[in-house]
């Protein structure tokens, strides 16, 4: 899978803008402010519809605009395909081969991306909430299915809540409606569990090689953390599990007016041995950790799609010394299309830069500089 041609209409800083990419290495340089990570997150939200940096789409549309576009060429073994992305009047459309797509569940999974950038370290230090939103965030990409069943959830959820609130002002409320949003939440909440813990033990197969090949530290690892203590996340026992907790905390649910158990409760550990990084692991090393999750993944999206992901790497080498930087570097090559921003080229590894094309970024344009071993794209 590669992304042959962006084009941008006021989205970000830009105007207009177009760009021819290579199938392998590109490499965007450029002053801060300049517009680099704006390329990286306009590929972003045309794969997954937002952006990984706002959760305002207006913050998108250039200054004085009212909309924006991002059209984009894409390649699947030889396959062409269109993908755009429009937002207008607070709503977006989305189009492939110039046909809308009502649901996003349809949308998202036709370009598949793996990013990794300095709002990273966020997802480790800060709430829960962006942990299971970046487990939702990659399950979808690679599993429709998730995605459908995870927003089916969200629905029987909001429900459940609204319910537990009438109950609480009206003691005459209808139980067994109640009992009936109960039971249909738990089975959504069943494949839930299972794609997440499914997930996450497919990255503990790669990550704690990939985190020795960056830093020479064995141990990394990824723990699923769920607040119904479940063992084996099967079907029955997760069921089971969740009709006691329901049951159990009845009376306490109907009194706080939500629903205490379950997957919107998740949360993950990126541990080293029994030490959490959030907590004892340094910033440099709480990046290096998730840059190894993120190659990690590249052998997940591979062997559920049986296609390549396109890998986005922004401001990569900062905070890094000169052997993780090297070490690193193993992990870039033309095999997978590979879009990198960085302020100059300096710190980047001469190999990198004869096997890439190079886009320098100045006064909200880009300026192409060609493909410095001349590779010939498909």
């Amino acid at each position: 899978m590669v992304i042959k041609k962006i084009k941008l209409v006021n989205f970000r800083n830009y105007k207009n803008l177009n760009i021819n990419f290579s199938d392998g290495i590109n490499i965007i340089i450029g002053n801060n402010a300049q517009g680099k990570t704006n390329i990286l997150e306009s590929i972003y939200t045309l794969a997954l519809t937002k952006s990984y940096r706002t959760t305002n789409d207006l913050n998108l549309i250039r200054l004085n605009q009212e909309k924006f576009i991002i059209n984009g060429d894409i390649k699947i073994d030889r396959t062409p395909k269109k993908m755009s992305v429009e937002f207008q009047n607070n709503k977006k459309i989305v189009k492939i081969n110039d046909n809308s797509i009502k649901r996003i569940s349809d949308y998202i999974g036709n370009l598949m991306v793996i990013l990794s950038s300095p709002e990273d370290l966020n997802i480790i230090k800060g709430s829960p909430i962006e942990r299971r939103n970046f487990l939702n965030i990659e399950i979808s990409q690679i599993s429709n299915a998730y995605l459908k069943k995870y927003n089916e959830f969200n629905k029987l959820l909001k429900m459940r809540n609204d319910y537990l609130k009438l109950l609480y002002t009206n003691s005459i409320g209808d139980y067994n409606y109640l009992d009936i949003l109960t039971n249909n939440l738990i089975e959504r909440e069943i494949d839930i569990y299972k794609y997440r813990y499914d997930f996450i033990n497919n990255i503990n197969e790669y990550l704690e090689q990939v985190y020795f090949n960056l830093s020479n530290i064995h141990n990394l690892k990824l723990e699923y953390i769920t607040n119904i203590d479940i063992n084996e996340f099967s079907s029955e026992e997760i069921r089971k599990k969740l009709e006691n907790k329901y049951k159990k905390n009845l009376q306490r649910e109907i009194a706080l007016g939500m629903t205490l158990y379950g997957p919107h409760r998740d949360d993950f550990q990126l541990k080293i041995g029994e030490d959490d990084l959030k907590i004892f692991g340094s910033q440099g090393q709480q990046k290096l950790a998730f840059i190894a999750l993120k190659f990690a993944e590249i052998k997940i999206f591979e062997e559920n799609s049986n296609t390549k992901p396109i890998i986005l790497l922004d401001d990569i080498f900062s905070e890094l010394d000169k052997d993780r930087k090297n070490n690193l570097i193993k992990y870039i090559n033309s095999d997978y299309q590979t879009i990198i921003t960085s302020n100059d080229i300096k710190g980047i590894n001469k190999k990198i830069i004869d096997n890439a094309k190079i886009f320098k970024v100045i006064d909200n344009k880009v300026i192409e500089e060609g493909v410095k071993d001349g590779r010939k794209d498909n």
